[in-house]
């Protein structure tokens, strides 16, 4: 049975300030953890109900077997699903090598759904590395992991200023903007940065001095924008060979 001071702590990772402060974040889920626990990730502690242990009793972290009922209190799912996995944050700090491959930047990405789809999107076209500006939305931030369907495993995800990146590189900035060539006449790149911004406001001013290639997804019909997954969804499919 759980102890309240067990539930306190859960839900206090729901904060991105205890987050950060404990080095740990939440992830839900049979896919997930299991893909987490086959990981480099170091999971800390399990909480799960007797069936998905029952499955599972090979494990090297600590587990606590808990009711159905006891699950919904500490899940941020709607409908948990057997299994919660409290994780150490990874601290890989190594900085990323831009030449020779495709990599993805995101300016002030902020809802955590997009960034987890975003993420999903780059492993699916086979990005191996995105670079989020420091006011992008957190990789830990619960929403962003459950969004990633374990893609954040898979895609290398760091956090820098993103303005001197840009200024000192030599390789190629395709940005995402209003006005620019049709991403679908656009070659396919072997290297170079893909720029996304803002879901509300676009790339930061600051940027656009520092992007070579605009690019633009051609209107046909009446709406004023795309979702920020979305857009970025369609130009990897058209970037990425």
């Amino acid at each position: 049975m759980l102890s309240k001071n067990e539930v306190k702590s859960i839900q206090s990772l729901c904060h991105k300030k205890q987050r950060q402060q404990e080095g740990l974040f939440i992830a839900e889920g049979v896919k997930l953890v299991e893909e987490i626990i086959q990981s480099d990730y170091r999971v800390k502690k399990i909480f799960a109900t007797d069936k998905w242990y029952s499955e599972n009793t090979e494990l090297n972290a600590i587990t606590t077997i808990v009711s159905e009922d006891e699950l919904v209190r500490i899940s941020n799912l709607q409908t948990p699903n057997q299994v919660l996995a409290i994780v150490h944050q990874s601290t890989n700090v190594e900085l990323p090598l831009l030449e020779n491959k495709l990599t993805l930047v995101l300016d002030g990405i902020q809802d955590p759904g997009n960034l987890g789809t975003i993420i999903r999107n780059a492993d699916w076209f086979g990005i191996s590395q995105i670079i989020c500006s420091h006011n992008t939305v957190e990789l830990y931030n619960p929403k962003v992991i459950q969004g990633t369907m374990g893609s954040f495993l898979r895609v290398k995800i760091s956090y820098v200023d993103i303005t001197p990146l840009l200024k000192n590189t030599n390789i190629p900035v395709y940005g995402a903007l209003l006005e620019g060539q049709s991403v679908y006449a656009v070659q396919k790149p072997k290297e170079g940065i893909i720029l996304i911004g803002n879901e509300g406001q676009g790339i930061n001013k600051e940027l656009l001095p520092f992007i070579t290639n605009p690019i633009t997804i051609p209107k046909i019909g009446g709406a004023e924008s795309l979702n920020a997954a979305v857009a970025t969804g369609i130009i990897l499919s058209h970037l990425c060979s």
